[in-house]
């Protein structure tokens, strides 16, 4: 019986289709004619009737309407972007400095890992739910509560404020370290699946690299830099590119498409402001990519 024998480049490429099939079969068979069918609702004004809907052609209308029309998506879809300018930075710094440290040896290491994914698990809306009626239910009043921490904590940045601008930084740079630190809670919460993919890449790098560059007389800070930085670089683009995907899933933005098209009846409206987000993403995927995909070192 005669084997066919394949290339080496002809095996990576089945075995990247076999790594991809679950996914794109799934997309084949349920995504698939959803996606076409909001193409044809977001060209068309949907009216519902007794056996079902109707589909009147209007072309662009409802991209004009969702543009220009609406007096609420464009500032939406400004601040969302804008959160997420702010939002992807800091979430990468402190899950690449976080897995730094988790990944050096320590007692109590995994427990430590542990802790720092629980927010992925806690971020949950049934678990949210829970705890925002148990507070309600253990302080009574949630107003004093609320009017106590606000003060403490504009009492915090005042400080943190005042420290940042004597040692000299300018005032764009303290605004946006006051920002972080105002956040905090919020960037932990999204931070635990790029603490685990960073730890993956730390894990993946020779041990031997360290101990040669140590030999050398390299400090930790230029083995970081020079070591540690390049080689976990592709997952810096994974990170990235999954930051913001995630930043994009729970913005208001999902929020007003939702309303237009369930509690406005509106579905032709909702499915042109669901496009126009949609290539809004798109776009700053692309030139996200394309500009850091030039700075990846591949080893």
């Amino acid at each position: 019986m005669r084997t066919i024998r394949l290339s080496l480049k002809s095996r990576r490429a089945l075995l990247g289709l076999a790594f991809i099939s679950p996914w794109l079969l799934g997309f084949i068979f349920l995504f698939a004619t959803p996606l076409l069918q909001s193409i044809r609702f977001s060209l068309s004004n949907l009216s519902v009737a007794p056996g079902g809907y109707v589909l009147d052609f209007v072309g662009f209308k409802n991209f004009k309407d969702a543009l220009l029309v609406d007096a609420t998506f464009n500032r939406i879809l400004v601040d969302s972007v804008g959160a997420m300018v702010l939002n992807v930075p800091m979430i990468l710094f402190f899950s690449l400095f976080t897995a730094t440290l988790l990944n050096q040896k320590f007692r109590g290491r995994t427990m430590a890992r542990a802790i720092f994914f629980l927010p992925v698990i806690l971020a949950s809306s049934a678990v949210a739910a829970a705890e925002s009626a148990g507070l309600i239910n253990l302080m009574g009043d949630a107003s004093a509560v609320d009017a106590s921490v606000d003060g403490g904590a504009s009492f915090n940045v005042v400080s943190i404020v005042r420290m940042l601008a004597d040692v000299g930084l300018p005032m764009a740079y303290v605004d946006y370290i006051v920002e972080a630190i105002m956040r905090i809670y919020e960037i932990i919460s999204s931070s635990g699946v790029q603490i685990l993919i960073f730890l993956a890449a730390l894990q993946s790098v020779p041990g031997s690299m360290y101990e040669v560059a140590k030999i050398e007389g390299a400090t930790a800070y230029e083995s970081f830099w020079k070591i540690t930085f390049p080689m976990v670089s592709p997952l810096i683009l994974t990170n990235v590119i999954y930051t913001i995907i995630d930043s994009f899933a729970g913005s208001p933005v999902t929020q007003a498409i939702y309303q237009t098209a369930f509690k406005t009846q509106n579905f032709g409206l909702s499915s042109a402001m669901s496009w126009l987000y949609t290539l809004v993403i798109g776009l700053v995927l692309i030139v996200v990519g394309w500009v850091l995909s030039r700075r990846v070192h591949y080893n």
